[in-house]
């Protein structure tokens, strides 16, 4: 009779793995990027196989699956895989099941360390289809060479594999074809190949237009404002309403900044040129290569600006640029709100302006830039003075430290009358005595059973009830000890407290040293209402006598 096939089959839940005394099994399936040029280790072959391994062994009970997918196995940072490592650790399987040795990994120590080890010390049985390798199984010969062989050549492989995807890149790059894993804003990838790029009729008209605003002397931030008021979706919401762009943490903020735009200004590739090759992999992660490791083709696809205009537009920045530079600068007294101060309307944080005067001392604004960088009439808008802001949080930050010093103070005393701090020295004093002649009890505990004085379940009940004594001795320590550094951390932290409302209340002048320590954030609406938050103020927590 032909065997049923348990592709749909429902999970079981870990009780009824325990009930049927089967092993809670967890299929573990990796496919890379270099397993997409064929089927043979595709998601759905490997879960094939892994089924059909266990269709007729009753002593598996499949519970979880984990897939990392499109993920190399170099090194062991994949999110599936940890999920399942913190499975095994919380007792929930007893049974790795992987189509070969290489799905779980290709790195030779790494891997040898997990089956070897890890496994083994959590009482995880593993067990390799393909490669007919089992940890249950004495009589095979992973014990000896062909374990540490096969992860070798597996590395190995990935090492080659990782060298000709390089090699491959690289003559794509100088034979002008488009490796990028997302086009370029005003491109699309051709559907008839994905190395060739056409253009996007849709966004193709606003880089256009951003180039000729620029020819028009256009400032950049105006450019911003427009595109903002024209409500045209910048390049991250685009890719992602076209379905080219999938995961959230790339996307970037709804309305375009001036560095997008610049970045549009300076790419050759809108006069149909490919520059590739401006990255490099360091220690495995991606920094930016010099000039001559990048690979120029020209003429590779349809330009959307002439080279002429290129040009121009690049003389015309360079142009603004000198004239920036040539104008004297005013050196700014520092900025003591730094990161600290924002809208409380649109969230955005607050730009300090500065304004020379000649009698008075010059004057520093904060100014919302939401209404005339993005989008007018969005937000109602703040601007305040320095001198006031400054002079706003000095008192609320005065107001702030007297009323939690009130609260510690008679916290402290409380704690001082009740000299709870002895108190916890002294339990924790005790505690230790008593998890010492514990572990005493149990080396004699072994000792007994060695000479027979005690059987081997007089033994094992014994060291249970031992080991579980032990056990809550150290959790009772460990919260004692904790309550110890959080009632020296709150005396230490009152008395810092103190010093700074005496020089607060005596000077009248806020610095940023204070600012940093003990405010995380001000907001400021339009009718200039201050709303600070403050670091200190769950600096005392309750400290409990044992």
């Amino acid at each position: 009779m032909a065997r049923k096939s348990r592709k749909n089959i429902p999970v079981p839940d870990t009780a009824t793995a325990k009930m049927t005394n089967a092993l809670r099994t967890a299929f573990y399936i990796r496919l890379s990027v270099e397993d997409n040029q064929g089927r043979g280790n595709s998601i759905d072959n490997q879960q094939l196989v892994l089924r059909d391994y266990i269709a007729d062994r009753p002593e598996f009970l499949l519970t979880q699956t984990y897939i990392d997918n499109g993920l190399t196995g170099t090194n062991f940072n994949r999110p599936e895989f940890q999920r399942m490592l913190a499975d095994v650790e919380a007792g929930n399987l007893d049974c790795v099941m992987v189509k070969d040795l290489s799905r779980l990994g290709r790195n030779f120590i790494d891997t040898s360390y997990y089956i070897e080890q890890y496994f083994f010390s959590h009482h995880i049985r593993f067990v390799a289809v393909t490669d007919q390798f089992d940890t249950a199984n004495q009589d095979q010969s992973h014990g000896g060479i062909m374990l540490p062989l096969k992860n070798m050549i597996n590395e190995a492989y990935a090492l080659d594999i990782g060298k000709k995807i390089r090699a491959q890149q690289h003559q794509a790059m100088l034979d002008g074809k488009f490796v990028g894993s997302r086009p370029p804003y005003g491109y699309l990838k051709d559907p008839q190949d994905c190395h060739h790029l056409i253009v996007d009729p849709e966004t193709a008209p606003v880089v256009r237009q951003i180039f000729t605003w620029v020819m028009e002397r256009v400032p950049i931030n105006e450019i911003v404002r427009r595109l903002n008021t024209q409500g045209i979706l910048t390049p991250s919401h685009e890719r992602r309403q076209k379905g080219i762009l999938t995961n959230d943490a790339q996307m970037g903020g709804q309305y375009w900044q001036s560095r997008t735009v610049l970045k549009i200004l300076s790419s050759e590739v809108y006069m149909g040129d490919l520059v590739q090759g401006k990255s490099q992999t360091v220690d495995h992660k991606q920094r930016p290569a010099s000039a001559e490791h990048h690979i120029t083709v020209r003429d590779t696809h349809e330009a959307l600006i002439s080279r002429e205009m290129f040009a121009e537009v690049q003389r015309i920045r360079a142009e603004a640029g000198k004239e920036a530079k040539a104008v004297r600068k005013k050196h700014f007294t520092p900025n003591m709100f730094i990161g600290k101060v924002f809208c409380a309307h649109c969230g955005r944080a607050l730009h300090r302006q500065w304004a020379a005067r000649k009698v008075m001392p010059d004057r520093y604004t904060y100014y919302c830039l939401t209404n005339s960088r993005y989008e007018r009439g969005v937000c109602p808008g703040v601007c305040i003075e320095e001198q006031e802001l400054r002079a706003i949080v000095t008192e609320l930050l005065i107001r702030a430290i007297n009323l939690e010093l009130g609260k510690s103070v008679s916290e402290l005393k409380k704690a001082a009358s009740q000299d709870i701090g002895e108190v916890i020295r002294k339990e924790i004093s005790s505690k230790h005595q008593e998890l010492e002649r514990n572990r005493k009890f149990l080396r004699g505990l072994f000792e007994h059973l060695v000479q027979h004085l005690i059987t081997q379940e007089e033994y094992q009940s014994m060291k249970d009830d031992y080991d579980a004594k032990v056990s809550s001795l150290v959790g009772e320590i460990e919260t004692l000890t904790k309550q110890q550094a959080q009632l020296q951390e709150k005396s230490e932290k009152s008395a810092g407290l103190k010093s700074d409302a005496e020089y607060l209340s005596t000077q009248r002048e806020l610095t940023a040293d204070l600012i940093g320590r003990l405010i995380e954030q001000i907001e400021i609406d339009h009718e200039h209402h201050v709303t600070v938050s403050y670091s200190f103020t769950d600096t005392f927590v309750e400290v409990r006598k044992p």
